[in-house]
Order: C-alpha cells, then sequence, then structure tokens
C-alpha cells in the first residue's frame, strides 16, 4: 500500500491506516498531524480469529501503521476536501482509499482493489468498536480537564456540596478507575470487567438527579420582579449551575470509562456482538447529547426571559441590569463550554446586554415603568411621556 492510505470513520473520529510514512505526509499536508494518536491495529486479532482468509486480512493488518483522529469541524473539512468518504455495508462506518500522486497537498481517491485490507466486515465492525473506545478515552479525558476549569469558578460552599453528592459514586469511581489503569497496561479484560460490572447504576441515578435539577434551575427566578433581587439570584444561580455541570461532568467521565472497559470485555468475549454492542453505544450516547442540548437550552432561554426583568428597568437600576446580564452571559458560556466534550456544537449565541441607558431614556415604556416605581403620575403629552418633577430628578443619571 506504498502511496496509498485507507480512512474509516464513524462519524466521530477517523482511523488512518497504510505506510507510516505516508500517513505522516497525508495528515502534515491536511494540517492535523500534530492532533493525531497512534491506532492499535492488532487489537483487531481477537474479531479476526477463525477462517484462513480472515487470518490472512490479519496477518496483512498488522504490517500496517494508523493513526487516529477525533474529528472536529476543521478536521472533517479538511478530509472531506482531501477525498471525502464513502459509507460501508457496516451501519455508522465510512471509508476511503486515498492515493498520493507525488505532488504534496493533492490527494485522489481511488478505487478499492486487492490492496483494501479494512473492508472487510469483520474489520469494519472491530475498527468501529475501537473508534467507540477511543472516542469514550476521549471525550472522559475532555471531561476531567472541563471539570478543573469549573472547580475554579466554584464557591467553597458549593465545592463542598458537589463533593458530597459525589462521595455517593465515590466507590464506582475508584472502581472504574483502577480498572482503567490496569487497561492502560494491556490487562485482561475479564479480570477488569469483573471489577466494575455493576457500578453504573449508581452513577447513572446522581447524573439522573444533577441533570434534573439543572433543568428546575430556572424557577428560581420566574416570581422575581425587583431588578436588585434578581441581581443577587443570577449570581447565586451562576454558582447553582456550575455545581450541577461539577456534578454531571464527573458522572459522564466516569460512565466513558466504564464504557472502555465494557467494549474491552466485548472485543475478549462476544466478538460477533460487537458491531450491535459499538452502536447501542453510539445511540446511547446520542441520547445523553440530546437529554442534555434539550435540558441546557431550555434552561438558557428560561434565564433569558427572566433577565428581561431587569431590562424593562434599566432607567433606575442600570447596574442591576449589567450585573443580571453579565450572570446571564457567564451562564451561557459555561454551558456552551460544558456541551463541547460532548460534541455539541457551539451555538451561534451573541452576548446579551441591556438597552443603553441613553436610549431607555427615549424609551417610553422604559419612562413608565420607571414612573410607576418612583411614584409619580405619568402624562402623556404628544405622544411621549413626561415626569413630573420628582421622577425626573431621579432618573438623572443611573441608580444602582
Amino acid at each position: 500500500m506504498t502511496g496509498e492510505i485507507e480512512l474509516l470513520s464513524d462519524g466521530e473520529s477517523v482511523v488512518v491506516a497504510g505506510d507510516r510514512g505516508t500517513i505522516e505526509r497525508f495528515l502534515g499536508d491536511t494540517g492535523l498531524l500534530e492532533h493525531a494518536r497512534e491506532f492499535a491495529l492488532g487489537k483487531l486479532g481477537g474479531v479476526l480469529r477463525t477462517g484462513s482468509d480472515l487470518a490472512e486480512v490479519a496477518s496483512g493488518i498488522t504490517e500496517q501503521s494508523a493513526m487516529y483522529l477525533k474529528l472536529t469541524p476543521e478536521s472533517a473539512k479538511a478530509l472531506k476536501d482531501a477525498g471525502g468518504l464513502m459509507k460501508t455495508k457496516t451501519d455508522g462506518v465510512s471509508h476511503a482509499m486515498l492515493g498520493d500522486p507525488g505532488r504534496i497537498g493533492k490527494w485522489l481517491q481511488v478505487e478499492d482493489g486487492p490492496a483494501s485490507l479494512l473492508t472487510n466486515p469483520a474489520v469494519l465492525s472491530g475498527v468501529g468498536g475501537l473508534l467507540s473506545q477511543l472516542a469514550q478515552q476521549a471525550e472522559a479525558q475532555e471531561l476531567k480537564a472541563l471539570l478543573l476549569q469549573i472547580d475554579a469558578k466554584l464557591d467553597d460552599v458549593r465545592r463542598g456540596q458537589r463533593n458530597a453528592v459525589l462521595a455517593k459514586v465515590g466507590r464506582a469511581a475508584e472502581a472504574i478507575e483502577e480498572a482503567m489503569t490496569i487497561h492502560e497496561h494491556g490487562g485482561d479484560p475479564k479480570t477488569l470487567w469483573s471489577k466494575v460490572d455493576g457500578e453504573s447504576g449508581t452513577i447513572l441515578e446522581v447524573q439522573r438527579a444533577a441533570l434534573l435539577a439543572l433543568g428546575d434551575l430556572a424557577e428560581k427566578v420566574q416570581d422575581v420582579n425587583r431588578p436588585g433581587q434578581l441581581k443577587k439570584t443570577m449570581r447565586e444561580l451562576e454558582q447553582e449551575v456550575g455545581l450541577q455541570l461539577a456534578i454531571l461532568a464527573r458522572c459522564f467521565e466516569l460512565q466513558d470509562q466504564f464504557r472502555v472497559i465494557e467494549l474491552d470485555y466485548v472485543f475478549a468475549t462476544a466478538p460477533k456482538s460487537l458491531d450491535g454492542h459499538r452502536k447501542g453505544v453510539a445511540e446511547a450516547r446520542e441520547n445523553r447529547r440530546a437529554r442534555v442540548l434539550e435540558t441546557t437550552s431550555r434552561l438558557m432561554d428560561q434565564l433569558t426571559s427572566a433577565g428581561g426583568v431587569a431590562n424593562e428597568n434599566v432607567l433606575l437600576h442600570a447596574r442591576a441590569a449589567n450585573s443580571v446580564f453579565l450572570s446571564l452571559n457567564n451562564i451561557g458560556t459555561s454551558l456552551e463550554e460544558f456541551r463541547e466534550p460532548l460534541g455539541i456544537a457551539r451555538t451561534s449565541r451573541a452576548e446579551l446586554s441591556p438597552t443603553p441607558w441613553r436610549a431607555a431614556l427615549r424609551d417610553t415604556h422604559q419612562l413608565k415603568t420607571a414612573g410607576t416605581e418612583v411614584g409619580q403620575k405619568a402624562v402623556m403629552v404628544g405622544g411621549g411621556i413626561v415626569l413630573l418633577a420628582v421622577g425626573k430628578e431621579k432618573l438623572s443619571k443611573p441608580q444602582a
């Protein structure tokens, strides 16, 4: 396969196989080399144990190098520009064979032929399983980094509350992390599974409670109609959102690591069921993403609506309004950062800001609201609003 490479993708990540030099040249040409990591094709032996044809395929595969990439919008575009991938008969897995005609930066799609090693159904299933494992590991690592980022923003009270909740998954965490450590050293999949079997239930319970709590946070502002009180409540919500996201990040990290051990066990004990298991894991992750997206989107929409109370009171409570919108933007950023490791695309949400004070001074609705609060009579004059003397003095500058 000198001068040719094969690509396999499950839609979230891609493996590039072939001659080592050709792989590195391809990844260098597409600007992806620094993001790639080793991919252990040798692990496919477990799904290629029977049949002389498969044995021959297995022998050919072990002679190849391979590297792995988690797909991002940028890397997906680079691969599409290089030739793109075609669907295979294995659900959810795409394949391409690219040839290098000798001109740097130009790769051509070539027909599958005898040199194509990865299009055997058993191989496709095995590679798909390995890609699923690596996706779980990559997500777990990103969530771990995110957890440190969230932790830095939590106050001591919320940090203590987080620790109290996560203590409920302490036993599961210790078992899973021990199994992952041994897994990294090539431990026996059956022994590792015996360490973690049955530990996911507690994680799922804590995860479900945190997701429900996150969705319920908007209720705290539903009946708040005073700007000063809303300012305080929104600041508290920043911490509350951070608390629930920290709990969810830890639960998702442990759940991803659990899946790695689980897939290893299926590799070792039921290779014929690997493809179906991989599909089930992928669907479960997609369902989790959908729940997170729905919950966080609804929360942000509800909080933004509540922010309208502050925006209607800019004339007398400009500082409070600015504080509320700062909290809204901080919460929005936290939710976006949490969704990113889960593979949920960032939204095009713009920074929110209250009506500028001088613009509010020309807004009849703002004047009515301010006039009502200061207890003055508002008189309509020529389609506009004129506040009596006491109100006008109070409106002469932004108030806290």
